[in-house]
């Protein structure tokens, strides 16, 4: 078969490059440059320029909504939401849409991540040529490592060869290549460069933010175990190119996972500048981003559009912008109250605002009913329902310069700036809602209950068009002066890809699946740690008011005895909910069909009060996405050799 490949995998010219600024500074110093050249490599200056490239370019794919939606959208924790377009539909697998080789959202780390492989290898052969360090080598060894992680997930087996050979920087445009299989991505590609980064990376960053080796150690045990379960194959999903399921090195399955084990726990044990965040709040308030939790991040800022890579005030809806909360982002804007106690006229009583609990609504993703009922079925002990979603619309007409003292809400009674204009209940109430005499009026489809002034949606009563939104990724800024800020632009956070706490998971998991556990740290231990910590509060979001109360001890009572790979997932979508890991989650360990073929959710009007039950169809071929139908396009190979390129079941 003819090797072929595109241009815009391989080319010389590797665009975003950024510059490291020179002496002691701990930030990186983005230059945006239009291109990398080979004499460009050559110099010192080129290659920490490329170094900080690898940074820049985290923030294409980590809080770009699309990619993002790719992650979520399909399984049980998301489906799509009132305004969904095809790229949404497509990814829910209930007939609305279809993934196809077209579809936009699932090509993104396909179209991202080679010219970054690129470029790692680049920085790699030159590095020491220019005299850089063996730890500034290992970032780019890392990122090298972290891309083909991420594209052998996605795609299965990906080309190592970019045109001048394995692992090799590649300076020509060209349009032939083969897909290696899945054990030589992994053994050639991604196990050595992660091993030689955690060997060569210092326990604290070289810069704010700075891969070290605690994230090496991350991504390895990741990886091992991820592999591990490729070579288990439990339910025989297919995998492409097609190999045997065997690795090169002479490993069975349970030596990965017990790899995977023993690097994740040798994280927790040495934990450089990384720890738990005393509550889960904590973890995830928008003021205290980039903590000690948080092993790596796209970054953003709202002190400068060169460095936060977007626009301060208008997001574009497109990458580099981090701009994927709003698409769990429901139009509370919408909600209306009585200006009087007639309700002769109403006004919008929530309105669009720069502040964590609101920003800017796009209505395209929403979550499962299964998700509040059953994922997060305990919201008095655990405070991770509380420190994921908004739960509570409070009346803000005043930071849009209304200085009216007083709406009219739920039973007519009145309700004043701060006050709840609509709660989404915890629970079924023991008294019906009244949704019949209100839901038209508050123009949402909430009800009300006796002598309650805010409107009630109980969790039966989630549909495509009203839900709880995501606090923890919500906006955070500190330019707002009182009033409603910039709630259009970008999200100036940093969006958050890899936490200390994920060591817990990675290990627990292995030791599920029969790594020998040292004492103290079996899986339910370390599970019990991250449950633990859950049932700390420091503050109360839906009733928003302190609330310092511990609820450890109940929470590790209730951790069963035994602790299976359905309770290992239920956990870490209690922990990273709506953060883009569950689609990964669910394929790693083959259990998207079993958890997400069917979900809960009312329509999309007004009216829709009683959920539907949705099938999906999730065949096998499903866990591979599809190479992308631009890249086949610009190969020079005939149909049939385009065919046996692509992914078996797409078109």
């Amino acid at each position: 078969m003819k090797r072929t490949h595109i241009k815009s995998l391989i080319g010389s010219a590797l665009t975003s490059a950024i510059l490291l600024s020179s002496g002691c500074s701990k930030i990186l110093d983005e230059q945006p440059r239009s291109s990398f050249t080979p004499d460009y490599f050559s110099t010192e200056k080129g290659v920490q320029g490329g170094i900080t490239s690898l940074y820049a370019h985290l923030r294409n794919i980590y809080g770009q909504a699309y990619y993002y939606n790719a992650c979520l959208t399909g399984t049980d924790e998301v489906t799509y939401a009132q305004s969904a377009d095809g790229n949404f539909k497509d990814m829910d697998m209930s007939g609305v849409g279809q993934v196809t080789s077209t579809s936009f959202p699932t090509s993104i780390p396909w179209g991202e991540s080679f010219s970054d492989i690129n470029t790692a290898s680049g920085i790699i052969e030159n590095a020491s040529a220019v005299g850089l360090s063996d730890a500034l080598i290992a970032e780019a060894r890392f990122f090298r490592a972290f891309d083909y992680f991420l594209l052998v997930q996605t795609y299965g087996g990906v080309p190592l060869d970019l045109g001048a050979g394995e692992l090799t920087f590649n300076t020509n445009p060209v349009r032939f290549s083969t897909r290696n299989t899945v054990p030589e991505v992994y053994t050639k590609a991604i196990f050595p460069d992660l091993l030689q980064a955690v060997n060569d990376l210092p326990d604290v960053g070289r810069v704010t933010g700075g891969v070290t080796k605690t994230a090496a150690r991350l991504y390895l045990s990741k990886a091992y175990l991820t592999y591990a379960w490729w070579l288990e194959n439990p339910n025989n999903i297919p995998t492409y190119p097609e190999t045997a399921r065997t690795d090169p090195d002479g490993h069975d399955a349970h030596w990965y996972f017990q790899q995977a084990y023993d690097v994740a726990t040798a994280g927790i044990q040495n934990p450089g500048p990384f720890s738990l965040q005393p509550t889960y709040y904590d973890l995830n308030l928008g003021s205290n981003d980039r903590n000690s939790e948080i092993v790596l991040y796209a970054d953003h800022t709202q002190t400068s559009e060169q460095y936060n890579g977007g626009n301060l005030t208008y997001g574009s809806g497109g990458a580099p912008d981090n701009f994927a909360v709003w698409m769990l982002t429901w139009n509370y804007t919408l909600i209306h109250s009585g200006t009087d106690a007639s309700w002769s006229n109403t006004a919008s009583s929530v309105v669009r605002a720069a502040t964590q609990d609101l920003g800017r609504p796009w209505t395209r993703m929403a979550p499962t009913i299964g998700v509040i009922e059953n994922t997060f079925a305990d919201k008095t002990n655990d405070s991770r329902y509380d420190g994921t979603f908004v739960t509570s619309y409070r009346a803000n007409w005043n930071l849009a310069g209304d200085a009216t003292p007083v709406y009219y809400n739920a039973n007519n009674l009145p309700v004043s700036p701060g006050d709840a204009i609509i709660t989404f209940l915890d629970g079924e109430p023991s008294t019906p809602i009244n949704y019949d005499d209100w839901a038209t009026k508050n123009n949402v489809g909430a009800g009300a209950l006796p002598g309650r002034s805010d409107f009630v949606i109980s969790p039966e009563g989630i549909s495509r068009l009203r839900y709880p939104g995501l606090w923890k990724l919500g906006t955070y800024r500190t330019d707002n002066n009182g009033g409603v800020g910039q709630p259009n632009a970008g999200t100036t956070r940093p969006f958050n890809i890899a936490k200390f706490s994920e060591l817990y998971f990675i290990a627990a998991e292995a030791a599920v699946k029969g790594a020998a556990t040292t004492a103290g740290k079996s899986a339910r231990d370390l599970i019990n740690v991250i449950r633990a910590r859950a049932g700390k509060w420091k503050f109360d979001n839906g009733e928003n008011e302190a609330k310092v109360e511990d609820h450890s001890a109940e929470m590790v009572a209730a951790t069963p005895a035994t602790i299976d790979i359905n309770y290992i997932l239920a956990e870490r979508s209690r922990e990273y909910y709506g953060e883009g890991y569950r689609w990964y989650d669910l394929v790693r360990t083959q259990k998207w069909t079993e958890l997400s073929s069917t979900y809960r959710i009312g329509g999309v009007n007004i009216s829709d009060h009683t959920p539907q039950t949705v099938t999906r169809t999730i065949e096998p071929y499903h866990y591979l996405r599809p190479i992308p139908q631009g890249q086949l396009d610009a190969m020079e190979m005939t149909d049939a050799e385009k065919d046996t390129y692509q992914n078996p079941g797409y078109e």
